[in-house]
């Protein structure tokens, strides 16, 4: 429960602990300043930072995670760690939440990363702090971090390789869910299913083995508006062989505006499939269920989503069927619906719960050109929402869709397996845009190598900027340390070996212990997920560097002798004695 502040303001005798009641009306505060302040952080920063790094490589170890409610959680996915830990202390805590805002956001741009990003962001904080104690200025060493940022990213980027092939999909993939080459394969399968452009979705299936489902053609949410549409009855299904198809936008209310329509279709003895923004009137659906049981082929289905979103999936599947969609906006009245205004397709198939579109007739270049507008929405959108629903329209549209069902013989198996899953899928896209460099953490280690000159050329000019740039080339070593150190090797020892080495693609498999030349062995990262790393790192873990004073809330206390206690309590002075 809060309470206002009601300790006078308090100053402590020591000169960078502060306890002060901020105002009348506020909270009591605690600051604290300089190196204790950010030592304090650094301490939450370390907490985080041990425990997520343990998932780290291919002999990475689990995190079991309490729930407050069922099973425990049991997963080697960095950012779900991160997000579990919650520390007492108040400064500790404040730190911890901002190395957590690194993995969420490494998550949210690339889907993947986020324990390198964890590392990257203690190893540069940690080093921030030494300089800063020792005397340099805070803000000449963040300017050289982001120098040193800037120029690694473009080396990143120089040493990229594009990946063209089904295998290379896979080797992505199954680095990322720690070398297990069973979901390499399956979402290897899934791509050369659905395409570049197609999107694959992760579920939990029901059975004991993984499963790959594709659903080739336009799928809606909502199935038949009544079960009197059914063409079979067994798999409860209406299924049409070349229907036509009447997408609007409109509510269908009146029957003398729809019979016109009917009365075509039952004399040309085709079928009908009606896609509507709106439920049928229940006299225009009772006029129908009537007429399809006197032999009329014809269902109804409602169109999925509300508002601007649902307008433009109509507009798709009108593209994609060529039909002209029927808005109030284009003056077309119901009763004015000609044959030619309907859309077409091979087949559809309409159960209780979706429908499919299967081959739809629109014209070719008129569905690129509608594929070519959405990609444009996905590039300038700042709604990761809106980007992924642009990305399931484009992929109804272009590709198709493929369902990854995550089998198991237990929740906590499924869930884990579930995450590894995710986030080899986000590795794999983040691959195909940006292309790929050697992985175990070789390419950050090399970039590092890459940064002397950098590094020495600053330090002439302004020697704290000079040693912000030597920040992150130690910090960019810290990846392969861990990765070497939970496999059970010495990190010094590897990172040593592998600068004196002149190949880019050299490094150290610690599944093996070995070293080799980690793109030939399938061994890589998506430049994306290592760029992105490193910028969310370095941004955060500098502007802790220059972190002066930090403010927390003080914790409560209860009162000594409070009366906050129910009638009848003890330690109350009333109660039911009177």
């Amino acid at each position: 429960m809060y309470r206002l502040a009601t300790r006078p303001t308090t100053l402590s005798s020591q000169p960078n602990h502060n306890q002060v009641a901020t105002s009348r009306r506020g909270y009591a505060k605690d600051i604290r300043f300089g190196n204790e302040a950010r030592a304090s952080m650094l301490r939450g920063v370390d907490k985080v930072a041990n425990t997520v790094q343990a998932t780290l490589g291919p002999k990475g170890r689990n995190v079991a995670i309490a729930q407050s409610y069922g099973s425990p959680k049991i997963t080697k996915d960095g950012v779900t760690v991160a997000k579990s830990i919650d520390l007492a202390d108040p400064f500790e805590n404040l730190g911890a939440s901002l190395i957590k805002n690194v993995a969420n956001r490494t998550n949210d741009i690339a889907g993947d990363g986020t324990t390198t990003a964890t590392v990257l962001t203690r190893a540069i904080f940690t080093e921030g702090c030494k300089a800063v104690a020792a005397g340099m200025n805070p803000m000449d060493l963040k300017r050289g971090i982001d120098l040193a940022v800037e120029h690694s990213t473009k080396y990143l980027a120089s040493i990229a390789k594009q990946i063209t092939t089904n295998e290379e999909i896979k080797q992505v993939a199954t680095i990322s869910a720690n070398n297990d080459s069973r979901i390499g394969g399956l979402i290897a399968e899934a791509k050369g299913k659905v395409g570049k452009e197609g999107v694959i979705t992760v579920t939990e299936g029901k059975s004991l083995t993984d499963e790959v489902e594709v659903i080739e053609g336009l799928k809606i949410d909502s199935g038949a508006q009544s079960r009197y549409f059914y063409t079979d009855p067994k798999t409860q299904q209406c299924i049409f062989d070349n229907p036509l198809i009447l997408v609007a936008e409109i509510k269908l209310s009146d029957v003398n505006a729809i019979l016109p329509l009917l009365e075509k279709i039952a004399a040309n003895r085709q079928r009908l499939l009606i896609i509507s923004g709106e439920d049928l009137d229940q006299e225009v659906l009772a006029m129908m269920v009537l007429n399809r049981m006197r032999g009329l082929e014809v269902c109804a289905v409602r169109s999925t989503g509300f508002g601007e979103s649902k307008a433009n999936f109509l507009q798709d599947i009108a593209v994609l069927t060529g039909a002209q969609l029927i808005t109030e906006e284009a003056g077309v009245k119901l009763e004015d619906v000609t044959l030619e205004m309907l859309g077409k397709a091979r087949r559809i198939t309409s159960g209780k719960e979706d429908t499919l579109i299967i081959d739809g007739g629109g014209d070719k270049e008129a569905i690129k050109d509608r594929c070519d507008i959405i990609q444009e929405q996905i590039k300038t959108t700042t709604s990761s929402y809106d980007k992924e629903k642009l990305e399931n329209r484009l992929a109804k549209l272009s590709g198709g869709v493929a369902l990854l069902k995550v089998g198991g013989a237990s929740e906590v198996e499924v869930e884990e397996k579930k995450d590894r899953l995710t986030d080899a899928l986000n590795a794999t896209n983040a691959a195909m845009a940006e292309g790929i460099v050697a992985g175990g953490g070789a390419a950050l280690l090399y970039a590092s190598r890459n940064l002397e000159q950098l590094k020495t050329e600053t330090k002439a000019k302004n020697f704290d900027q000079g040693q912000g740039v030597q920040i992150i080339q130690d910090a960019l070593k810290a990846p392969s340390r861990v990765i070497a150190s939970n496999a059970g090797y010495e990190g010094s020892v590897v990172i040593q070996h592998l600068l004196a080495q002149e190949s880019t693609n050299y490094g150290y498999n610690s599944l093996i212990g070995e070293y080799t030349d980690m793109v030939q062995s399938g061994i890589i990262d998506p430049v994306k997920v290592v760029r992105t790393a490193l910028i969310d790192a370095a941004s955060v873990a500098s502007l802790l560097t220059t972190t002066e004073a930090v403010i927390v809330n003080l914790p409560e206390k209860e009162k000594e002798g409070s009366n906050d206690r129910l009638p009848g309590m003890p330690g109350t002075n009333f109660g039911t004695d009177f």
